[in-house]
């Protein structure tokens, strides 16, 4: 038996479904666990990896040709499965984070690396004894994680990560002071995309959303001055540039509320990384200055342009 078949008899006796006994699936497990061809299961090991990492070992290792694009595929079909399983678990950074890693449980581990030996059986039952409290145990720590926010009223949570920190802020800070009264028709989350998403009310405003659009990762509405304020929540990409203006200009043409185009920093630094690229007549709000606004070019104080 050769280790993709190897893999996916793991996969079968631990429980996972058919689906997540697919080539693809054995692929991960092998990445995951760092078992090559010629190595043995008992030296299996449980570095923090990325999809990239994956794909990359999967290639070399076992003659697959997985290009980059299909990281997404690796993350739903399995990643996230096996993280629901409690076979593997991330560090809890944001999943658009270039430090964002997988690794497989260390109870994982521990069955893994017995395949194969005379203590198997007595592992994997153990391992399946345990397993519906592992997937608690692990479910608890991914919660633990996760920023309370509260949004139009009601308490979400935000996944945690750099990213989601800034969209906190502007939720808890931002809106308050900038768009006093403002309803959040739109915010998303790393992990759940559209956390809030008043459909009803976006199409009543004007808004042509289909699946190939982009929301900002923000919009509040303030209907006293009948104000639309989109925000970009920038860290690492993604500010308001002039493309990304004519973007929501085009998913916006009906909308006759007036628009405030805003890019969110979390500091000082970040922004001077993007200042350049930033497009006039729009706004800067940042996170470790939460009183001040940065105007480019125009009125002097905020408004729809």
């Amino acid at each position: 038996m050769d280790k993709v078949e190897e893999a996916r008899k793991i996969l079968e006796l631990v429980g996972m479904p058919k689906v997540q006994q697919a080539d693809i699936c054995c692929y991960v497990l092998l990445a995951m666990a760092g078992v090559k061809p010629d190595t043995s299961w008992n030296q299996a090991q449980n570095e923090w990896i990325r999809i990239h990492d994956i794909i990359q070992f999967s290639n070399a290792f076992y003659g697959t040709t997985y290009a980059e694009n299909s990281r997404e595929t690796f993350r739903k079909q399995a990643l996230h499965r096996f993280r629901t399983a409690a076979l593997v678990e991330d560090n809890g950074m944001a999943t658009n984070s270039p430090n964002y890693r997988y690794r497989l449980t260390e109870e994982a581990l521990k069955v893994i690396k017995t395949f194969q030996s005379l203590e198997w059986q007595k592992s994997l039952n153990r391992f399946l004894m345990y397993h519906d409290k592992l997937i608690d145990i692990y479910a608890s720590k991914k919660k633990m994680t996760m920023m309370p926010v509260k949004i139009n009223g009601a308490d979400l949570k935000f996944s945690a990560g750099k990213h989601n920190e800034l969209q906190k802020a502007i939720i808890e800070e931002f809106a308050p002071r900038f768009a006093p009264n403002s309803e959040c028709l739109y915010v998303g989350d790393t992990i759940e995309k559209d956390l809030v998403k008043n459909v009803a009310k976006l199409t009543e405003l004007g808004f042509e959303i289909t699946l190939h659009d982009k929301m900002p990762d923000v919009v509040l509405y303030r209907e006293d001055k009948n104000w639309l304020y989109f925000l970009e929540s920038v860290t690492s990409s993604g500010p308001m540039d002039p493309k990304r203006i004519l973007e929501i200009a085009e998913m916006t043409k009906n909308v006759m509320a007036g628009k405030i185009f805003v890019t969110a920093f979390l500091d000082f630094r970040t922004y001077k990384k993007f200042s350049e690229s930033l497009a006039w007549e729009t706004e800067v709000w940042i996170a470790e200055m939460p009183e001040h606004m940065i105007h480019l070019n125009g009125n002097k104080f905020m408004g729809p342009r």
